[in-house]
């Protein structure tokens, strides 16, 4: 029996991992929107900006201005919007200005003509352009899927609360917090990912508190409700709330769900996409992000990355994550999938420095390192993972509206992140510094810490304790 669990591990990632680039085993059709480029516009400076510091309400929510001064951080020129000056100018080289990042002060545009870029390159504030997208040849289309209103009966657990999520909560003692009231009430939580097939439809996804959604990927999609269902399985670790069926670990948290990841190509441009969801959320007041992503092997392979890029600073999505936590915010990161690979490390933005980067264990009593988790140090030598979870497998709600169970690096993050929401919810004046380090500090590995574990699973209710102690000193 042993011999067959661990061979079916062993395949079981094969054929469904891909930390939220699977896509469906369906014919591509020709992509009819022709030629077409992305850049990357990288700009000097911010003179000419209508914005100040002194004025920050102008271009950040309020939730998002008492987050900071809760934790005593100060505003800086990252958090000014890109100069209107400067767009009007990149305007008028007739190229479509498609986003933005104040945080890196870039700017993307689109274009059907490659020969206008050399212009713009030449504008005295522009400091560089990179092609980040190239259309494709061909493309998968997006097909419709049934699914179920209603959890089979079956998949119900008498005398359990948490129904078939309980191994997963209460691994890591999740469940006493939620004993104390502490379930996200307050807390604020941006999903970025690839797609949420159906929740919008499925009544038990109708009933989180969802404050809206934004695609940032150019061209967008028809609905982001129709793509992927992995932002739907990440999302109901957290928030779904059908007692004896399936409690997530943040079912009265408050959900942004935002698509950053373009399902029918793997190009540098999603980095860009994902700045920008991050920056939204930050815009808004939320207060954690989850992010289910990552990245180190694109179509062209002369755009992936090396190992040695791992430290946190050289890729365009690791600076944004790294900058997080100055905004205030906590970003729960999956660690990947590729320990079973030729890769086998972490990807971008899992290296960044100042945030949780999570690692998947089995959901034996021993928890042990799922073999596809992947592992670290970053290349500048920090611990990663920083912590794990159970992800080998995790129990979700899919895209149909069933129970199931499912791999990945993916899955685990989720669970931490909404825990994470949970004991910030009852540590309210920490700062995400501090959260982060609590839980870092007080999971089980946390006297030796390695770069397959971490410091491993963390426990929630010990990490309460001892914050509150430390509170009260």
């Amino acid at each position: 029996m042993k011999r067959l669990l661990t061979i079916l591990i062993l395949l079981v990632p094969l054929l469904t991992l891909h930390a939220g680039h699977q896509q469906d085993a369906i014919q591509k059709v020709k992509y009819k929107k022709g030629p077409a480029f992305i850049y990357r516009v990288t700009l000097t400076d911010k003179q000419g900006t209508p914005y100040s510091l002194e004025h920050p309400w102008r271009y950040l929510s309020r939730r998002s201005i008492e987050r900071r001064k809760r934790q005593e951080l100060p505003l800086d020129s990252t958090d000014l919007p890109v100069s209107s000056r400067y767009l009007r100018q990149i305007e008028k080289t007739t190229v479509s200005i498609i986003g933005q990042s104040r945080w890196q002060n870039s700017v993307l545009v689109r274009t059907k003509d490659t020969t206008v870029v050399s212009h713009l390159c030449q504008l005295p504030f522009v400091k560089a352009c990179k092609l980040v997208w190239q259309a494709p040849d061909s493309i998968t289309p997006l097909t419709k899927q049934k699914y179920h209103e209603h959890f089979e009966e079956h998949d119900s657990v008498t005398g359990e609360i948490y129904g078939t999520a309980a191994d997963q909560i209460r691994s890591v003692m999740g469940h006493r917090l939620h004993d104390i009231g502490m379930r996200g009430e307050g807390m604020m939580i941006a999903v970025i990912d690839g797609g949420f097939r159906h929740i919008d439809r499925i009544p038990a996804f109708q009933r989180i508190d969802i404050r809206g959604w934004r695609d940032f990927v150019n061209p967008e999609t028809p609905t982001l409700f129709y793509d992927t269902d992995h932002g739907t399985r990440v999302l109901s670790a957290m928030a779904i709330n059908e007692p004896y069926y399936y409690i997530g670990t943040a079912p009265r948290a408050a959900y942004w769900v935002l698509r950053s990841e373009d399902q029918q190509t793997e190009q540098e441009v999603e980095e860009d996409y994902w700045t920008m969801a991050a920056e939204f959320a930050d815009s808004v007041g939320c207060d954690l992000i989850n992010s289910s992503l990552g990245y180190n092997e694109y179509d062209n392979p002369q755009t992936s990355y090396q190992q040695w890029q791992l430290d946190g600073r050289t890729s365009f999505v690791s600076r944004s994550a790294a900058m997080l936590a100055a905004k205030g915010i906590i970003l729960v990161n999956s660690a990947g999938n590729s320990g079973m690979g030729p890769w086998k490390k972490i990807g971008v933005p899992a290296d960044a420095d100042h945030i949780l980067t999570v690692g998947a264990v089995n959901d034996m009593p021993s928890h042990r390192i799922a073999p596809f988790s992947s592992v670290g140090p970053s290349q500048d030598g920090r611990v990663k993972p920083d912590v794990v979870a159970m992800g080998a497998p995790a129990r979700l709600v899919n895209g149909r509206g069933v129970i199931m169970s499912d791999m990945g690096t993916s899955f685990a993050a989720p669970i931490v992140c909404g825990l994470v929401a949970c004991l910030w919810q009852a540590l309210p004046y920490k700062k995400a510094e501090d959260i982060m380090e609590l839980i870092r500090q007080t999971s089980n590995n946390h006297e030796h810490p390695d770069n397959i574990y971490g410091y491993g699973m963390p426990n929630f209710w010990r990490a309460y304790m001892i914050g509150k102690v430390k509170t009260e000193l």
